[in-house]
């Protein structure tokens, strides 16, 4: 066995080993990472100088903003007013608030960019309200769970930000452009899951659509919309970057929650910072630990490995793509959002764009694919959110999302296989 060889073999079995023994993240690769640097009798100073070159990134100061800008709006009684503007859109349907969950995470999705928090912000509002309704309880947590993935792909979602810095300068306003139309399409297709489920269950109505009282709700939600607005315009039309508009957002988000809602007093503000730096912390940390990994895969030439070992399975296209899915699904099954972007993108990026997809439409596809990790066994952290917040069984929750599983993978593999979906707008936008 060659040198190379027997350090692939350490930094890739170590780091399984220690996932498998439920080391945090941050440590395995880590740990993983130094194993391979000494068995190649490297200095020790790499380590050092590869976490600090990780997160020296101006693009990367983005993220921090955005996770600011969602946990004050979340925290700032953001939740009731898009719920009310939800129920005046689609609460009319055959199991209305199923529907109402479902579309209220893609206006809480758009603010807040992180699907635990949809799932603790509005599951601890939405699942209560659905069983007192006389929905079941497991299919109201399930409906909840699922339809906070829509958060990752409606812009501004800062595991956009740390993609395109994963994937070398990707265009962020490309990437939000092009998350709207999948968020959407998700967001359609658990509809229609929800409907038919609805319908089997005899489930609900709610009120008769009002076009005053939908006016009235868009006029009362549209200082949190607002927040969207400024920063996905901001960044297509070129006005400031990502990092700038993140920044403006979090400006605003204050004003609107302090001044405007008034849901947030300055001690809540602070505890919301607080927050924020709780998260940021884990990020960073990752991102940190996951460019020490990064530079050994490509030290060892590890994406031309594998680019090699999945064309020597097939070369047709189709069967490529479908084992790019494949993988990045498995891996949301022990791993978490970020690490998977940061540690997958260098290996499996290049092979999509051999086959012809564009980087763009690969970073809604692996978004989607890690949303999707975020609510399988073991590791799903939005799923086990989503058991405690409705207070079901994980079990129970699992078996009455199998359902929406099926939803969410018909939309990935619209995405996989269509590219104008999510190129749409990019294109039509330049």
């Amino acid at each position: 066995m060659t040198v190379n060889s027997t350090a692939i073999a350490i930094l890739l079995i170590s780091f399984l080993v220690m996932i498998i023994l439920r080391f945090p993240i941050a440590y395995a690769v880590a740990l993983s990472s130094l194993f391979c640097l000494l068995s190649q009798g490297l200095p020790l100073t790499t380590i050092c100088q590869q976490m600090v070159k990780g997160i020296s990134s101006f693009s990367l100061m983005a993220v921090p903003f955005f996770i600011t800008m969602g946990v004050l709006m979340g925290s700032g009684g953001i939740s009731d007013k898009l719920i009310a503007l939800a129920d005046a859109c689609v609460g009319w349907m055959t199991g209305g608030m199923a529907m109402v969950n479902i579309v209220a995470s893609y206006f809480f999705g758009g603010i807040s960019g992180s699907a635990s928090a949809d799932t603790a912000s509005l599951g601890s509002i939405l699942i209560p309200m659905m069983v007192e309704q006389g929905y079941d309880d497991d299919f109201s947590t399930a409906v909840t769970i699922t339809s906070s993935c829509e958060g990752l792909l409606v812009p501004p979602s800062h595991n956009m930000v740390i993609y395109a810095m994963a994937a070398g300068g990707v265009s962020v306003g490309s990437l939000f452009l092009a998350g709207y139309i999948p968020g959407a399409l998700l967001a359609i297709s658990l509809m229609i899951g929800s409907f038919i489920i609805s319908k089997k269950r005899n489930y609900p109505k709610g009120a008769k659509f009002s076009l005053k009282n939908l006016g009235k709700q868009f006029l009362v939600s549209f200082w949190a919309l607002a927040a969207v607005i400024i920063v996905v315009v901001g960044v297509v039309g070129g006005w400031f970057t990502a990092t700038e508009s993140a920044a403006i957002a979090v400006i605003y988000s204050l004003i609107v929650s302090v001044f405007i809602y008034k849901g947030l007093d300055w001690k809540g503000v602070w505890k919301a910072l607080e927050s924020c730096i709780d998260t940021l912390s884990i990020v960073l940390i990752l991102i940190s630990t996951s460019s020490i990994f990064g530079y050994c895969l490509t030290t060892l030439h590890v994406p031309d490995l594998a680019a090699n070992a999945i064309i020597g399975i097939s070369r047709n296209p189709i069967v490529i793509a479908l084992l790019l899915d494949l993988i990045l699904l498995f891996l949301g099954c022990i791993m978490d959002m970020s690490p998977i972007i940061l540690i997958a993108t260098p290996i499996l990026l290049p092979i999509a764009t051999s086959i012809g997809i564009n980087p763009i439409q690969f970073g809604i596809m692996i978004v989607l694919n890690c949303g999707i990790g975020l609510l399988t066994p073991p590791v799903g952290a939005v799923l086990f959110i989503g058991s405690a917040v409705g207070k079901v069984k994980m079990e129970r929750v699992v078996k009455a999302t199998l359902p929406f599983y099926l939803c969410m993978i018909v939309v990935l593999l619209l995405l996989t296989f269509i590219p104008e979906i999510s190129m749409f707008l990019p294109n039509l936008l330049g």
